[in-house]
């Protein structure tokens, strides 16, 4: 069978993790709010520092409201959820996470603040 054109031969394999609020967040006074969310973005802030985690940031004007942000990390999945399931707003359970690899055509990011290469090259898999 010949290659579809339209697939790429290679791709750039990166480990996303995105942030939801549950819809059973505990509720919380808005000090708690912000010294929580103060907790969240330092912990955040800091394993950009560490160079595990790659870019990230929140939504907005998403179609689906309990969808909060997106991180992209530079490691594998097992450990982006490790490192997700420390995060102060996780651990409070206002915030929850989904972990998956993003495959994208290869070469069409870039991280320019990033020293190190991200991410994994990979063909796709036949069959």
């Amino acid at each position: 069978m010949p290659r579809d054109p339209n697939v790429p031969d290679v791709f750039d394999v990166y480990t996303v993790v995105i942030l939801r609020r549950p819809s059973d967040a505990p509720e919380l006074s808005d000090a708690e709010l912000d010294e929580l969310q103060t907790r969240h973005l330092a912990y955040r802030a800091e394993l950009g520092r560490q160079g595990v985690l790659v870019v990230n940031g929140p939504f907005d004007e998403q179609s689906d409201p309990s969808y909060r942000g997106m991180s992209i990390f530079a490691c594998e999945a097992p450990e982006a959820a490790r490192l997700s399931d420390a995060d102060p707003s996780v651990e409070a359970g206002r915030l929850r996470y989904d972990v998956m690899e993003w495959w994208v055509r290869a070469g069409s990011l870039a991280f320019p603040f990033v020293d190190h290469a991200i991410g994994q090259r990979r063909s796709m898999p036949d069959g």
